[in-house]
């Protein structure tokens, strides 16, 4: 069942929204400036097949328009329209064969835009609306089509202009403005990633049931896919990571090949995407059921890091510190195990946990998994604020190469991740993904009660 009650294509996000989105945006756009956002355009996975289209989240954010090749324009001033969006016309043959495009008639009454233009004419109505402009907004170096089209109208206008005409003014890129606003979610943004994050909770229970010895990465990522679909969400927010054993210790791991052997640890790493935005979530079982000594050894002092990390996610702390804190915590824990040595300060001074922490703790979360946003303001940590959406994902991983020869056998080759995404509220924060356990005992009590410890693996397991 899905855990809504809305259909498919339905859109919790309206087109005022939208709209109000750009209006933010213009009110902060310099007079007689102008910003070019382009849309994503579909890109060849092999001969005449394409990839899965998926709408550039700039783009989407300020239109919710999610047909390739289009471009929006925002001109803050203009008497005659201050938001244009150029897409594709309606054909025929095309839509016989995609389905329908709106065209840009119906696209300027749905997205509820002052004018739509066939994209085919960008190229005779652009550069007389880049004439004179002041400034203009595009992130250079992200659509290289766009910056090349750009490029030549300029060069164009710089031979027609004369004498007594003002030059075109600088690029400035979009983002400091576009991406501050994207980074502080509001209301409806925050429902559909509290959905987004029940979704994929509720898939990771259905995976840590089905792990058993025996069983593939494959079969683990197969059953995150089904349950994202059965639920609603058409697809996930990054590739997901299966990861059993030694696998866990390559940290974008996404081969999901490998069989799952009893004695091993599997890390889950999966997130779905609803209406684009994205979830991000982070477990690790024993595919036995049970922990090992040295397991839990590691695994309690990753989890002490994500609840010393969570605590500190709160608003007027700077971004670092939840970082910070869970870096502390997965220190102190190596020493007392004799992997590493000395004060634990000077450790992370020195950088010499890095072989077993290679990554920080936190990155935004919204329309991207890795979401925009300014970490630093200048030279100092920006502060948490109320409606900021991050990650808490503290990891140990211990490889069993010629780095941890002298590491005892039980801790090598143990990969250990715990990840949460938190929400930041007017007074602490919000963990999202809180339903899903993450307690050793309350693992291996779920484990053991669904059969994980009996010796034979269910029906389809190799």
């Amino acid at each position: 069942m899905r855990p809504w009650n809305r259909r498919l294509t339905d859109r919790l996000i309206q087109p005022s929204d939208f709209a109000h989105r750009r209006r933010r945006l213009l009110d902060g756009m310099r007079p007689g400036s102008i910003a070019l956002v382009p849309g994503a355009i579909e890109q060849r996975r092999n001969r005449d097949i394409n990839f899965p289209f998926r709408q550039d989240s700039d783009f989407y954010y300020l239109t919710g328009f999610c047909e390739p090749d289009a471009l929006l324009l925002l001109i803050p001033g203009r008497d005659q329209g201050e938001a244009i969006v150029f897409c594709r016309e309606r054909d025929a043959t095309s839509v016989r064969r995609d389905g329908p495009v709106l065209g840009p008639d119906a696209c300027q009454l749905a997205l509820g835009v002052d004018d739509g233009f066939p994209i085919s004419d960008v190229d005779e109505i652009l550069p007389g609306l880049l004439e004179g402009r002041s400034q203009i907004y595009m992130n250079l170096g992200e659509h290289l089509l766009w910056d090349h089209r750009l490029m030549m109208y300029l060069e164009h206008l710089a031979k027609q202009r004369s004498a007594d005409e003002p030059e075109v003014g600088e690029i400035v890129t979009l983002g400091h403005l576009l991406h501050e606003q994207r980074l502080v979610k509001h209301p409806k943004e925050l429902e559909l990633m509290a959905q987004a994050a029940q979704i994929s909770v509720a898939a990771q229970y259905r995976a840590l049931d089905l792990i058993f010895p025996g069983l593939t990465e494959a079969d683990i990522e197969a059953e995150l896919h089904y349950s994202y679909r059965l639920q609603g969400a058409k697809s996930e927010a990054y590739p997901s990571i299966v990861a059993t054993g030694e696998n866990a210790c390559t940290l974008h791991y996404v081969k999901n090949e490998s069989v799952l052997l009893e004695q091993e640890l599997v890390l889950i790493d999966a997130g779905c995407e609803l209406q684009y935005y994205a979830s991000d979530v982070t477990r690790t079982y024993p595919v036995s059921g049970r922990f090992s000594s040295a397991q839990r050894d590691v695994y309690d002092i990753v989890l002490a890091a994500n609840r010393a990390a969570i605590e500190a996610c709160r608003p007027g702390n700077h971004f670092n510190l939840p970082h910070e804190a869970a870096t502390l915590i997965l220190v102190e824990g190596l020493i007392e195990l004799g992997l590493l040595q000395g004060d634990p300060e000077q450790v992370i001074a020195e950088g010499e946990h890095d072989k077993f922490c290679p990554h920080k703790t936190s990155h935004w979360l919204g329309l991207d998994v890795h979401d925009v946003g300014d970490y630093r303001l200048g030279e100092a940590w920006r502060d948490l604020m109320p409606g900021m959406v991050l990650t808490v994902e503290p990891g140990i991983y211990i490889p069993r190469d010629d780095s941890t020869a002298d590491i005892p056998e039980p801790y090598r080759g143990l990969g250990i991740r715990i990840d949460d995404a938190v929400l930041i509220q007017k007074e602490g924060c919000q963990v999202l993904t809180d339903a899903l356990i993450k307690d050793a005992d309350d693992i291996e009590a779920r484990m053991a009660a669904r059969g994980a410890t009996t010796e034979e693996p269910p029906a389809g397991a190799s």
